[in-house]
Formats: structure tokens, C-alpha cells, sequence
């Protein structure tokens, strides 16, 4: 059987072939930074499925069991891209979870918080970013479709794992958003982006998000884009309980998704549970 080394060309390799299947920007940037890592364990050495039952071992005493079913997914494709399918793991089983946890939650209160204090602080772009992904539902990797022509239009059309659907922006946030690109000189194009034209990298709105914590008073583990997009889901099934139209609207294939998106803590459960007064 052919010998395996995980290097950054063998990584490339399989990138590029991603990259033709069609796979998001947002997966292979994740791809690319996990098989890396396991480069970087495996120091050159031909990979062993003994040293890959170590190196999971490892991987779970550092991340959820979430987090390492995500790198082990990425191995075992790396894996059966070069015809080594023996050296593929089993993924954790994860027991589902009936409520979110509590501490993972962002409220509605600490999302104006946020939005206030980067205000406060001069921010605007990162004002504006933070209320435009919570008022549409968007992926942050799909910030690049707000443009000034789609803010004109009222109306983004994002193309996004292979699939295709409009995102309408809410008037106010049209209005802060032409009044912005017009402050600062953006005739066209997309609106957040960094000096060189290029829409803002994810890592780098994490970070300035989790710079605004401290002084919103808000838990930092709450804190990154995609749960943005959580409060999003809640709000808006909240408003009518459709949640075929909350999957369209953020994209998803499988309601099972949307679901995990509008999961209740379980403090909102127990305040159901009271007011049903059923112990007499």
C-alpha cells in the first residue's frame, strides 16, 4: 500500500480538488488550517493509524466533541483522496442536545449592547457589519454580496454552496448602509472590505468583535459572527413559526439545520413549564 505524508503540497493537492467540487470558501480555508495542523503533529512522519489514534485522543481532551468530529471529517477526506481509506477514524458520537446552553446564548438586550458600544468607540463599520448580518440572517462568509448596488436594489442575490437566494435588507438598514458608502466615498463594490478591496477576512471580524466584550458587558463566548445569525433565526421564527421559510431564508438543505438554529434554552423551557400550571 502506498506510504502517506501529510505535507502543505500533498494539502494543496486536495484543496484544489475541493475547489472544482465546488466546496465553500469558508470550507476550505477550514480544510486547509486543520490538515496543517495534523502536518504539523505528524512532523514529517508517514502517517500510521496508530499515530492517528493518538493524535484523536488528543483532540479531544482540547476541543468539543463538535470540534473533533469537524478535523476528523477533514482528515478522512484528505485520506480518501489519496486511496488511503484504511487510515480513516470514526467520528464521535454525539448524544443530540434538547436545549442550548444557556451561556452560549446571545440575547436580544446584549446584541444592542454590542452594537452601542461599538458605536461608542468610533467604530461604525463594525457597527453596521454587526447589524447587518443579525438583521438579514447572512453568513459572514457572504458578506462580500452587500454591495452599494445591492443596497440600491434592497435586495442581495448570494451565491453560496452552490446554491442561490435573495436576502432583502430591512429600510433602516438600507438607509445606514447608503449613508455610510456614501461617507466614505464607496461608489461600488462591496462595502465591507479592508484596505485592498478585498472583503473583510472572518478571523479578523471575531477579533474585533471579541474586542468589544469587555465593555459591553457581554460573555465573550457569546461573541463571533455566526451567532449573529442564530439571533436572527430565533427572531424571525418567533414572528410566525415557519420554519420551511427560516431554512430557505438562511440557505439551508436540511430543516434538521435549522432546527439546532432555533434551539430554546432550557430557562425559556422552564418558564413554558410554570406557565402551563399544571400542578394543582
Amino acid at each position: 500500500m502506498k506510504e502517506l505524508v501529510v505535507t502543505k503540497a500533498a494539502v494543496t493537492t486536495y484543496l484544489q480538488f475541493l475547489k472544482i467540487q465546488e466546496k465553500s470558501k469558508g470550507t476550505l480555508e477550514k480544510y486547509q488550517r486543520e490538515l496543517l495542523d495534523l502536518a504539523k503533529y505528524l512532523a514529517g512522519k508517514k502517517v500510521t493509524r496508530e499515530d492517528l489514534v493518538v493524535w484523536k485522543e488528543e483532540l479531544e481532551k482540547r476541543y468539543s466533541p463538535a470540534g473533533v468530529n469537524g478535523r476528523l471529517v477533514a482528515a478522512n477526506g484528505f485520506f480518501s483522496f489519496y486511496g488511503r481509506y484504511d487510515l480513516r477514524l470514526k467520528l464521535l458520537k454525539i448524544q443530540k442536545e434538547i436545549f442550548m446552553k444557556e451561556e452560549k446564548e446571545l440575547t436580544r438586550a446584549e446584541y444592542g449592547r454590542l452594537v452601542r458600544t461599538a458605536e461608542r468607540k468610533g467604530k461604525e463599520r463594525l457597527s453596521l457589519l454587526i447589524q447587518t448580518i443579525c438583521a438579514t440572517g447572512i453568513r459572514v462568509s457572504e458578506l462580500e454580496f452587500i454591495t452599494v448596488e445591492a443596497v440600491k436594489r434592497g435586495r442581495a442575490e448570494v451565491n453560496c454552496k452552490g446554491k442561490r437566494r435573495v436576502i432583502f435588507l430591512p429600510a433602516r438598514l438600507q438607509k445606514k448602509l447608503k449613508a455610510y458608502a456614501a461617507k466614505k466615498g464607496i461608489l461600488e463594490g462591496v462595502i465591507f472590505a479592508a484596505k485592498s478591496g478585498r472583503p473583510l477576512h472572518r478571523g479578523n471580524i471575531w477579533a474585533e468583535m471579541k474586542k468589544l466584550c469587555k465593555d459591553a458587558e457581554v460573555s465573550p463566548e457569546k461573541v463571533f459572527p455566526h451567532n449573529l445569525r442564530h439571533l436572527f433565526a430565533r427572531i424571525f421564527y418567533s414572528l410566525d413559526k415557519d420554519i420551511a421559510k427560516l431554512a430557505d431564508m438562511l440557505g439551508h438543505s436540511n430543516i434538521e439545520t435549522t432546527r439546532i438554529y432555533i434551539m430554546e434554552s432550557g430557562r425559556i423551557h422552564r418558564q413554558k413549564l410554570e406557565r402551563m400550571r399544571l400542578v394543582l
